[in-house]
């Protein structure tokens, strides 16, 4: 496996764009280890080797379960989640696959059941981040390096 090319010189403005979506999330309060199980599980659907390598790296770093990181896949029938993380997590599945039914009103309303209007943002933002960083990833053939 070849790498294309090397994004970040390709093109620094867009790398700079990039890290500066990943600041505001940072800043805006979000759950750092509920951050890292959106970005889990939009590389699972998305097909990202690379970021799905990254993001289990570093939610075990983070001092999550190797569980709850092995689950993120099949959620709904794990009870290792809080109910705040399972929508997120509806919700991350939704937002990448916004072209199949959108985000239906009752999953908005069980997310806002958990979360306001700014922590709502906060969380599209996320998900539409990573969903950036997969696309970039696949598209300039990142992959994940040997352990």
């Amino acid at each position: 496996m070849n790498i294309r090319f090397d994004h970040t010189k390709a093109n620094p403005g867009a790398m700079q764009t990039m890290l500066k979506l990943e600041g505001f999330i940072q800043t805006a309060g979000l759950d750092p280890i509920l951050y890292e199980l959106i970005k889990i599980r939009a590389s699972q659907i998305n097909g990202c080797a690379f970021c799905l390598d990254m993001h289990t790296r570093e939610t075990r770093k983070m001092g999550e379960t190797e569980q709850r990181i092995a689950l993120v896949s099949v959620w709904r029938e794990s009870p290792v989640y809080t109910d705040k993380e399972k929508v997120v997590l509806e919700l991350t599945e939704a937002v990448t696959r916004i072209s199949e039914q959108g985000v239906p009103q009752d999953l908005y309303d069980r997310v806002r059941a958990h979360v306001d209007e700014a922590e709502y943002v906060t969380i599209i933002m996320a998900i539409n981040t990573i969903n950036a960083w997969n696309r970039i990833a696949i598209s300039t053939g990142m992959f994940p390096a040997k352990a």
